[in-house]
């Protein structure tokens, strides 16, 4: 109905000239003859309108139809959508399919390009990091296996570079896969105290080295979220954590109940976030001020953290003040059991 009111206001000008000739032949049958006049003014009138509605119906349905194959044709330029639309257009219009036509299809055969380049990096990426897997295995089973041969200071500072070196791969790798089509998330109950603490183990390196205190509260909760993507978000927290860490560091975890969902907190006491700087954590590439230990950062540890939430359908907020720490919570929905 909103379509043929349109078509009626666009030859709404039309109707009027119609209206303006009935008019003017009706002047001059009036003055001929009144009273003929007087039988044939309104079959005249009828007349015109009947043919008017016909004449923009037929219009109606033509440009219905021919906005039906334009979508089709914009959704799948091929060749037989496009024989349909210009089958329903006139010449001056075929001319400028035509031209949308080579456009739309050199925009397709780009998008094509990108699509084959997007997935040759997420290929060589994920090869890259496997690769650098090797040494890294290599490094951790010379720690593990001959760490009464290596100084106790020497252990800790290759352990550090492991650590380190692990985290760097992970957040290459997660990143490479949130951009990617496929998705290989596995929902189910994860026992959060197992699961923080292969992070917590993963990180302890970091954490020795700056000295942290660790006060897990958890005890034995489960939620419903992919493993290894709440891993990765919890890895890139500690992670934060432990960059803008105090000089007496502290580290809190936790877990209470809101509104019927679980919600996993991570505080430290570190540096914080200003006040204004808090809504924008989460953007790419956003490090804040301008500090020594700042200038280090890439900015994309909370950004990817986001991301992963997102992919997981869960909600994080954000909790700081400037020099006396910062805290963000994992809010899990509350699933149902049928």
């Amino acid at each position: 109905m909103k379509q043929l009111w349109k078509t009626l206001k666009r030859y709404t000008t039309w109707l009027l000239l119609l209206l303006t000739i009935d008019a003017f032949f009706t002047l001059l049958l009036w003055l001929s003859d009144a009273q003929v006049f007087q039988v044939l003014i309104g079959i005249i009138v009828l007349a015109s309108l009947v043919l008017f509605s016909a004449i923009m119906l037929v219009f109606h349905l033509k440009e219905q139809r021919k906005r039906v194959l334009f979508q089709a044709f914009l959704m799948d330029p091929d060749v037989i959508n496009a024989e349909k639309l210009l089958s329903a257009v006139s010449q001056q219009e075929q001319e400028q399919l035509h031209l949308l036509a080579a456009i739309l299809e050199e925009k397709q055969s780009r998008i094509q390009e990108m699509g084959k380049s997007l997935q040759d990096y997420e290929e060589y990426v994920e090869g890259w990091v496997h690769e650098a897997k090797t040494p890294l295995s290599l490094l951790a089973m010379i720690l593990d296996n001959r760490a009464d041969e290596l100084p106790p200071l020497l252990q800790a500072k290759l352990n550090y570079v492991r650590s380190q070196f692990q985290k760097d791969i992970d957040q290459m790798l997660y990143y490479a896969r949130l951009g990617s089509n496929t998705k290989n998330y596995r929902f189910e109950a994860v026992e959060l105290g197992d699961a923080v603490e292969e992070v917590l183990e993963d990180y302890a390196p970091l954490l020795e080295e700056k000295q942290f205190l660790i006060e897990n509260r958890l005890q034995g909760e489960t939620v419903y979220t992919d493993r290894r993507g709440l891993q990765f978000m919890l890895g890139q927290i500690i992670s934060n954590a432990i960059k803008y860490s105090s000089d007496a560091p502290h580290l809190t975890l936790s877990l209470h109940r809101l509104d019927g969902a679980e919600i996993l907190t991570v505080a430290d006491n570190g540096m914080g976030v200003k006040s204004y700087d808090l809504p924008y954590i989460f953007q790419k590439g956003f490090t804040g001020d301008s500090t020594d230990s700042q200038k280090k950062a890439t900015g994309m540890g909370l950004y990817l953290t986001k991301m992963m939430a997102n992919e997981l359908n869960l909600q994080l907020i954000a909790e700081s003040q400037s020099g006396k720490g910062f805290s963000i919570s994992i809010r899990f929905p509350s699933v149902q059991v049928s």
